[in-house]
C-alpha cells in the first residue's frame, strides 16, 4: 500500500533529519575521542569520556534507531516495498 504524498514527504523529512543528526552526533563523538586521547589533563579526559557515554546513550543510539525505523517505514510505504527491492535490483 502506497503512502499519501504528504505522509511520504513527512516520513522522508524525518528520516533525513534523523540520519543527519546521527552523523553529526558521530562527528561530535569522534572529536571527543580525539580530545580524550591527546590530552594529558586527567580531569579533562574523565570529563570527555563521561560526555562520550552520554552522547552515545542519549543521542547516537536513539538517532540510529529513528533512522532505521523511518527508513523501514518509508520503504514499506512505497508501492515497491522493501523485499522486492532487495531481491530484484534491476
Amino acid at each position: 500500500m502506497a503512502m499519501r504524498p504528504h505522509v511520504r514527504k513527512f516520513a522522508l523529512t524525518v528520516h533525513v533529519t534523523s540520519s543527519v543528526g546521527w552523523l553529526g552526533a558521530v562527528a561530535v563523538f569522534l572529536v571527543l575521542a580525539i580530545a580524550g586521547l591527546t590530552s594529558t589533563d586527567a580531569q579533562l579526559v574523565r570529563a570527555v569520556y563521561l560526555a562520550m557515554e552520554l552522547t552515545t546513550r542519549f543521542v547516537i543510539v536513539p538517532m540510529c534507531l529513528a533512522s532505521l525505523l523511518t527508513g523501514l517505514i518509508s520503504s514499506l510505504g512505497t508501492e515497491w516495498g522493501l523485499i522486492p527491492a532487495l531481491l530484484d535490483p534491476d
